[in-house]
């Protein structure tokens, strides 16, 4: 089993949603958060002054999956995140050694 953290631009998330529910992904989670890559923020005027935005707003996505379902989430969030222009994010992909649904005591796959 796999932890899949994207990180993506806020207005792609309805286009990844729909995709990871295409492949079987069946829950995900979306935290919002704020950051900077290589971009380094960016400037912004607001009523005559030039201002530094620092930390641009994103959503984070974690999915958890099977191990053989790791390739085909990663290329579905890769596949629409995509703008093509600096900032599209990061996808990071972990180890999850257990999972256990709290309701019926299921564990790992059956747990997904």
């Amino acid at each position: 089993m796999k932890i899949v953290t994207a990180i993506i631009k806020p207005f792609k998330l309805e286009e990844v949603r729909d995709a990871l529910t295409a492949v079987g992904v069946h829950g995900l989670t979306v935290t919002e958060v704020k950051g900077y890559g290589r971009q380094k923020g960016h400037t912004e005027i607001y009523r005559g002054a030039e201002y530094a935005v620092s930390f641009l707003p994103k959503l984070k996505i974690e999915v958890a999956v099977a191990a053989e379902l790791l390739d085909t989430v990663v290329n579905a969030i890769t596949a629409t995140a995509r703008t093509g222009q600096i900032g599209d994010g990061k996808i990071f992909v972990t180890s999850l050694e257990k999972a256990v649904r709290i309701r019926t005591g299921e564990v790992d796959n059956d747990a997904l």
